[in-house]
């Protein structure tokens, strides 16, 4: 007799490959359209030809190199990290709704920049202590909801709420913030919103330290999401320590999500979508889930952001228009699906 748990193992495994490909494929087609569209729109071949420092046409390769291809490594890496986030979260968690943005994480890193930069002269352009300050602000966060959410029985979804209240509360004092110096909101709006515009090689220069560091940290940690997605009582059966264990994997989500929010802004929904498009696909195994979660989150992300190029609305009365921040795009995409996925696990 075929054992079900090892048929089902072959069959995510060899949709992990498939599906693995054609996101892949995806990727790199979103790649080189991402670069090729804009305010000066370039053809395939063009875009190849400047990625390959042809020196037939300066004009061309100077907007790939110094404009263009910047924004896109950011979106795949900010994509891939926040992806990878939001599958631990929902490991760690049992709730297929949790997400970077609803449990405070990136509330707390955004409250953190927003205060950097109206009370200690900090500068939106980015200096190496922006990520700083949004990483304190994602650890203090991640460590008052895991104190105050987590009881003994390991409630999932009592931390959710308690998750929630804190990043209503930590926008709520965002929003004061901003009101308070109305003169700072124009360059710290967007990143309560999530952008890509404007995001050059010194912005990529602090994001990628960031995501060779924790994305190969948070795939090494899938092994110990399996064992706590088996439930308290069986990981600690196995010799699991479960509170260290969860404790930890928060940790490296809040890290996660840290570095991207230094980087492009609260963009919303993505670590929601990403991750469950990945579980349809592959399944609930870790292993499996948070690289292909890490993969299709990047897709969407820079797949969200060409299609916020081609949206322009002006930010401010009588000012000139600009592409649609990407995070309002995932907005848009996420608040749908988020009610979708409320109204089917509510049944």
């Amino acid at each position: 007799m075929i054992n079900r748990n090892s048929a089902d193992g072959s069959f995510y495994k060899r949709k992990f490959w498939t599906w693995g490909l054609f996101f892949l494929l995806g990727l790199a087609v979103f790649f080189i359209l991402h670069i090729a569209l804009g305010q000066v729109a370039l053809t395939p071949r063009e875009v190849m030809l400047a990625l390959l420092n042809n020196q037939e046409d300066l004009f061309h390769r100077q907007i790939v190199w110094e404009l263009r291809l910047p924004r896109t490594l950011i979106a795949l890496d900010a994509g891939a990290m926040l992806g990878l986030a939001g599958a631990i979260l929902q490991s760690v968690t049992r709730n297929p709704l949790a997400e970077p943005g609803l449990l405070g994480v990136s509330a707390g890193s955004v409250l953190m920049l927003v205060l950097y930069m109206t009370y200690l002269g900090g500068s939106a352009s980015l200096t190496l202590q922006i990520p700083l300050f949004g990483l304190v602000g994602g650890i203090i966060t991640v460590s008052a909801i895991y104190l105050l959410g987590w009881s003994r029985r390991g409630d999932a979804l009592r931390f959710t709420v308690i998750g929630l209240l804190i990043s209503a509360f930590l926008s709520a004092c965002t929003s004061l913030v901003l009101l308070r110096h109305s003169e700072a909101i124009g360059s710290i709006l967007l990143w309560t919103v999530g952008s890509l515009n404007g995001r050059v090689w010194i912005h990529w220069n602090i994001l990628w330290p960031w995501f060779l560091i924790m994305v190969p940290i948070g795939l090494i940690s899938a092994g110990a999401a399996n064992a706590l997605q088996l439930g308290d009582g069986v990981a600690r059966g196995i010799g699991v320590p479960v509170g260290p264990v969860r404790a930890g994997l928060l940790l490296i989500a809040a890290l996660l999500t840290a570095g991207a929010v230094s980087i492009v802004g609260a963009v919303g929904f993505i670590g929601l979508i990403g991750p469950h498009i990945a579980r349809r696909i592959v399944g609930q195994d870790a292993r499996r889930l948070f690289p292909f979660s890490a993969l299709v989150t990047a897709w969407l992300l820079v797949g969200s952001d060409i299609l916020s190029q081609g949206l322009s609305i002006p930010l401010f009365e009588g000012g000139r228009p600009a592409s649609l921040p990407v995070g309002a795009v995932t907005a848009f995409m996420g608040a749908p699906f988020f009610i979708y996925l409320a109204r089917r696990h509510m049944k």
